[in-house]
């Protein structure tokens, strides 16, 4: 098990990537969360095996068809193991 921390920045903030991040995350069996923030950045945090986490990247750099991202930081982290799903924190 692993985690990993996401800031995505680009043409990320009102255009459905925090649900459509979701909807993977559920897919892939992940736990954590995604929230915007006040700089127009989305910032995530999920949790889970390695390769499910590793496809989840790929995925949030692509992002939903309105989206356009154009950077991703990411930071591998010690798994924590305190989420039971993943979810949108507003």
């Amino acid at each position: 098990m692993k985690r990993v921390h996401l800031v995505i920045s680009g043409d990320v903030v009102g255009v459905g990537y925090r649900a459509w991040a979701l909807r993977q995350a559920q897919d892939l069996r992940l736990s954590g969360w995604i929230k915007n923030r006040d700089n127009k950045t989305v910032e995530l945090v999920a949790e889970g095996e390695k390769q499910a986490l590793e496809k989840f990247i790929d995925f949030c750099k692509k992002g939903p068809d309105l989206a356009w991202v154009e950077h991703i930081e990411v930071k591998w982290l010690p798994v924590s193991g305190e989420f039971m799903d993943f979810a949108v924190v507003y």
